[in-house]
């Protein structure tokens, strides 16, 4: 994953950083085809091959087994990232067919095709009307369009999520809750527990925790929770936009950690929470 998805990016930001200082450096980039969903197979990968180093899981024993969890078609290319503690059994476990379970099924991927197709496809088309011409817009059309763009990144991500979950469940597989009305949340804390679960809580177990987590100094803590979410901001995309963003989030969560013992479940936390977001979902 570092190699396909960064290597330009990390080779251009250096050659960027000594071209200020006046020095230029010759750069050939390389021509290659990010291979579809490397990120999210990757993560899901290295999660089983982690959980086996630590004892927590048995490795597999069927090959076709162990390919089958790394390359499950429903979540491939969006998620949810699924653990092998919860997926890995399954495909040796015994599944039957029932009318609830395929109704259940069924009924996930309608409300997810609705959520991408009806909310995030006609939200994007204002979104990239203002986006891509700025010079023809002013302070509250950006408004109209900022506030949009979260719920065109909602559909898109949980719509996703929900057509895959469905589809695994037409044939007998549970995959785990990626969302939860994240936008009712009352702070930024409980925001990232509630969007993209299935990310949140892979950085969570396997970055926060082993750098300590807040078992830690209170500054060693922060500081743990600005690393997880900085290199969750390059996860998401190989450009500094991806990492302000991170490192946004990570800020936020450090103010709350200073200034705040515990955020009440007000209709003013949860809209505040939802303006410091969206100024974030900016940089997205």
């Amino acid at each position: 994953m570092g190699f396909f998805k960064y290597y330009n990016f990390f080779a251009e930001s250096f050659i960027n950083a000594f071209s200020f200082f006046g020095q230029d450096i010759s750069f050939q980039s390389l021509r290659i085809i990010l291979p579809v969903g490397i990120s999210f197979y990757t993560f899901q990968t290295l999660s089983y091959s982690i959980d086996v180093y630590k004892r927590k899981l048995k490795p597999s024993q069927d090959i076709i087994v162990f390919f089958t969890f790394v390359s499950f078609f429903p979540q491939l290319v969006a998620g949810p990232i699924e653990r092998a503690t919860n997926l890995l059994p399954q495909f040796t476990s015994k599944r039957k067919f029932t009318h609830a379970t395929l109704s259940h099924g069924f009924k996930l991927m309608i409300w997810g095709f609705f959520l991408k197709v009806v909310v995030a496809d006609r939200a994007s088309i204002y979104v990239n009307a203002v986006y891509n011409n700025i010079e023809s817009h002013e302070g509250l059309s950006f408004l109209a369009a900022t506030f949009l763009f979260a719920f065109q990144i909602y559909g898109d991500f949980a719509g996703y999520s929900l057509i895959a979950i469905g589809t695994a469940k037409l044939f007998g597989f549970d995959l785990m809750t990626n969302f939860n009305r994240p936008y009712f949340s009352s702070s930024v804390s409980e925001f990232w527990t509630r969007w993209h679960i299935s990310l949140s809580t892979w950085f969570r177990d396997y970055l926060y925790i082993p750098l300590g987590g807040n078992r830690a100094t209170k500054p060693r803590w922060l500081f743990n929770l600005f690393i997880t979410f900085l290199v969750s901001g390059l996860w998401h995309g190989a450009n500094w936009t991806f990492v302000v963003w991170g490192a946004l989030n990570g800020v936020y969560l450090i103010f709350e950690v200073l200034l705040f013992k515990q955020r009440k479940k007000n209709v003013l936390n949860i809209i505040t929470t939802f303006i410091l977001i969206n100024f974030a979902w900016i940089f997205f």
